[in-house]
C-alpha cells in the first residue's frame, strides 16, 4: 500500500511540475513588411493565452487527487479547494504575468 501511495504522489508531483517547466521563450512576435506597409502578429501559445485557468485547474486536480487518496470523497472536495487556492496563489501572487515588450527600430 505504501508503494502505491508513494507512486501516486510522485505522479501527482510530476503532473504539477511539467507545465511549469515547459515555458517557451518565444513571445508575441512582430513582423513588419515594408512592401505593403502592414504589420502582422503571431498568436501567443495556448498556455500563454490561458495561463491562469490552466494553473488553477492543475492545482485543483492535484489537490482533489491527493485529498481523495487520503480522505475519500469528502477529502477530495477539501483537497480540490486547497489545490485551487494554491494554484491561484502561484498564478497571481508568486509568478504573476509580466508584460513583454519588443522594440524595433
Amino acid at each position: 500500500m505504501k508503494k502505491i501511495f508513494a507512486t501516486l504522489m510522485m505522479i501527482a508531483m510530476i503532473a504539477i511540475s511539467v507545465p511549469m517547466l515547459s515555458g517557451t521563450a518565444s513571445a508575441q512576435t512582430r513582423y513588419r513588411s515594408y512592401s505593403s506597409y502592414s504589420t502582422t502578429y503571431n498568436r501567443p501559445s495556448f498556455y500563454r493565452r490561458h495561463r491562469n485557468l490552466i494553473n488553477v485547474g492543475i492545482g485543483t486536480g492535484a489537490g482533489a487527487l491527493i485529498g481523495g487518496l487520503i480522505g475519500g470523497g469528502r477529502g477530495a472536495g477539501w483537497g480540490a479547494l486547497a489545490g485551487a487556492g494554491g494554484g491561484a496563489l502561484y498564478t497571481y501572487k508568486i509568478k504573476p504575468k509580466r508584460p513583454r515588450y519588443i522594440y524595433y527600430r
